[in-house]
């Protein structure tokens, strides 16, 4: 895993760098910027791997929504099957008033270079309001998150157990296309589920809901399978929004919990 530079932030996400907020915001709103913030968590070994700001207008670029991903190079987690995750976290902030520091919890699979934001809901997100900020808040943040981490290790472990037999597979790939095609869209198209649930790579072979679930999540995110409306043939478009990503990413989540519990 390559590291991103400041040099590389200040190309991509260039509001992470911003001096000062938006204009008209209240007195209480102090401005603690996105720089500050990640050089603390590098002193806590988390480094930044991706990012990404929102799309808006000129006038907004220094202090719009950001997204940075960041990874410990010293943190994985090794299956019995030998396939390395490595836990991530999710930094989510704004100069415009419109956000808190948001830190949610993230694993990257070294086996398909795939990163994928995973449930809030079972596992939590954190935040730390622009009111008051400290490397100690900091510190506690990132050491709840990982006291998530073995939940998360849990849940992985059983997905690894679970196999689908092909009602179940053929169920969980509707349910992941629905993240990218509303119901009408749906009822207009054809998909071959199955082969949308043809692995990629061997690992992914094994018909459990880990392999089956990492296998959609790639496919969907990636836009790489194909539907039929009408006469014409069409390819799915990979979604580059980060806010989507991780929208489909969580709810996919969400749905292969529901073969856990």
């Amino acid at each position: 895993m390559e590291f991103l530079s400041k040099n590389d932030l200040r190309s991509l996400v260039p509001s992470v760098f911003s001096k000062a907020p938006s204009e008209g915001l209240s007195e209480k709103y102090v401005h603690i910027p996105t720089e500050d913030v990640l050089d603390d968590l590098e002193t806590l070994g988390w480094k930044p791997v991706k990012a990404q700001q929102i799309k808006v207008r000129k006038s907004s670029k220094n202090t719009c929504k950001h997204f940075i991903t960041l990874q410990n190079p010293d943190i994985q987690i090794t299956g019995n099957d030998g396939d390395i995750v490595f836990p991530q976290v999710l930094l989510i902030n704004s100069h415009d008033g419109k956000s808190s520091f948001q830190f949610r919890v993230g694993l990257f699979r070294l086996v398909c270079s795939n990163g994928l934001v995973i449930s809030t809901e079972d596992f939590g997100s954190m935040k730390i309001r622009h009111i008051h900020y400290n490397f100690e808040e900091l510190q506690n943040t990132i050491n709840g998150i990982m006291e998530q981490l073995p939940l998360t290790v849990d849940s992985m472990n059983k997905m690894k157990r679970i196999k689908l037999d092909q009602d179940q597979l053929i169920e969980f790939a509707k349910k992941a296309v629905s993240t990218r095609f509303s119901e009408d869209k749906l009822k207009a198209i054809t998909i071959d589920y199955k082969e949308l649930l043809e692995p990629t790579r061997n690992e992914d072979a094994d018909g459990s809901l880990w392999s089956t679930f990492n296998l959609l999540q790639e496919k969907v995110i990636h836009g790489m399978f194909e539907y039929n409306h009408g006469v014409k043939t069409r390819k799915v478009r990979k979604i580059k929004n980060f806010a989507q990503n991780q929208k489909v990413n969580q709810e996919l989540f969400n749905m292969a919990l529901e073969y856990v519990n």
